[in-house]
């Protein structure tokens, strides 16, 4: 873990610029957590339209260690949350000994030093891992809504390294629509909420906000989960009791035709195709 007094934090950034100022506020969450203190250290150095910096990285040992040593349990959902966001929109994974973008920072701190905020960075994610299953049961026994439930089941997936997964949910965050990629001829296939909730899915090959007339496709619900990702994820669904989801996966692992070239397509790995890192 990178001590807070160590200049190279004046030659780590984030989205803005440097990390200079990073220890302190580092500093203000372990005498004690402040909501306000996190979202400014979170949104001005950690994270920025789904990218993460070379202070994201020297932070998050940080966080790991304060979400497995916290008792507050709102604080370790927030930082379980937020870490996973970090994770899932990691794109340099499988890097070794360090992201290869970290090139002109290695030639002024070091190589050894990058080496290790990478190590430390993945030992990291290693420890929020380890709270899964204790952040599910505090998920499942507290009055959660279903937007924060969604994000808990982001973190998870992304934890489990099941990236696609994670950015997909990430995307759709709210529920009121996916949109997929016909594998047979490429256009988008948007899968919408039926508006007379004869079925929870539909779908259509224009935005049906803007095109409002235009005819669905029904989409036939799988009747079991057909590999490990969708069962995992439609146990721990059902397990935190995010009920959005929940009506909604069997259609997102179902079968449809695409609207626009009438072939009949699998609903999951058409959603998931774009989201391939």
């Amino acid at each position: 873990m990178l001590s807070r007094d160590n200049d190279v934090w004046e030659r780590l950034s984030g989205p803005y610029g440097s990390a200079k100022h990073v220890p302190g506020l580092l500093q203000q969450l372990e005498q004690e957590f402040s909501q306000e203190v996190f979202n400014d250290l979170f949104q001005e150095y950690l994270f920025h339209q789904n990218s993460i910096y070379t202070a994201t990285y020297a932070v998050m040992p940080f966080l790991a260690h304060y979400a497995c040593t916290t008792s507050d349990v709102a604080v370790r959902k927030e930082l379980f949350i937020h870490c996973g966001i970090i994770e899932a929109s990691r794109d340099e994974q499988h890097q070794a000994p360090y992201p290869p973008s970290w090139t002109e920072l290695a030639d002024v701190v070091g190589s050894t030093v990058c080496t290790q905020m990478h190590i430390e960075y993945l030992k990291a994610i290693d420890q929020l891992r380890s709270l899964t299953e204790q952040v599910l049961t505090e998920a499942a026994e507290l009055s959660t809504d279903d937007t924060e439930k969604r994000y808990i089941l982001i973190a998870d997936a992304a934890f489990r390294e099941s990236y696609p997964v994670a950015n997909m949910l990430m995307t759709f965050s709210e529920g009121d629509e996916y949109v997929a990629e016909c594998p047979a001829c490429e256009n988008e296939v948007y899968i919408w909420p039926d508006e007379n909730h004869a079925a929870p899915l539909k779908a259509y090959a224009e935005d049906p906000v803007f095109q409002p007339d235009q005819e669905a496709q029904a989409i036939i619900p799988a009747s079991s989960w057909t590999d490990e990702e969708t069962q995992v994820l439609a146990e721990r669904t059902a397990r935190i009791g995010e009920q959005t989801l929940a009506a909604h996966l069997p259609y997102l692992a179902g079968k449809t035709t695409c609207p626009s070239c009438h072939e009949n397509i699998a609903v999951w790995p058409a959603l998931l195709s774009t989201f391939t890192m």
